[in-house]
């Protein structure tokens, strides 16, 4: 993940107390909604290392063959994991 847990939850924090200054959102329970929104935002944030595993693991598995025929691993994990982003429809 590209932001420690402390700053996601700093963030999720700021998030809703600021929508709620605002009155986009109304709740009774400012915590509980941080929380909410602490764990969809490290949910969400955590994709990205999922697919990356997903990638290692997807290549490991054709590490003999990109090895016979001189892939580049790099490339080839670039490759794939637009592959998988595109196949989860995800926004990275």
């Amino acid at each position: 993940m590209l932001l420690s847990k402390e700053y996601v939850g700093y963030l999720a924090r700021e998030t809703v107390k600021r929508l709620a200054a605002s009155e986009f959102i109304e709740t009774k329970s400012l915590p509980v909604v941080t929380e909410k929104v602490h764990a969809a935002m490290l949910e969400e944030l955590g994709l990205e290392d999922r697919i990356n595993d997903e990638v290692r693991v997807i290549l490991e598995a054709y590490s003999d063959e990109m090895r016979n025929s001189g892939a580049n691993y790099q490339e080839m994990f670039r490759k794939v994991k637009n592959e998988l982003v595109r196949k989860y429809k995800a926004v990275l």
